[in-house]
């Protein structure tokens, strides 16, 4: 599963486990609700602050980790 894949069924699960319509995440969020729907349906690209309101929103945190790529040499 690639990772925008996993946010996106993340972010879905907890919206929906918190009984929270989109209607209603996007207001609390301040996303667009057309933005919200295309990220739920994974056509769109979010940015990092449209996923860090989101989370917000919701409960959580956008962590962002940056490794160091392995070379050969």
């Amino acid at each position: 599963m690639l990772h925008l894949e996993k946010i996106i069924k993340t972010v879905k699960s907890r919206r929906e486990s918190l009984q929270v319509t989109q209607e209603t995440l996007a207001d609390l969020s301040g996303v667009g609700l057309r933005t919200l729907k295309q990220f739920e349906s994974g056509k769109g690209n979010p940015t990092l602050a449209t996923l860090q309101k989101l989370a917000g929103a919701l409960g959580m945190e956008v962590t962002l980790k940056i490794k160091e790529q392995k070379t050969n040499i």
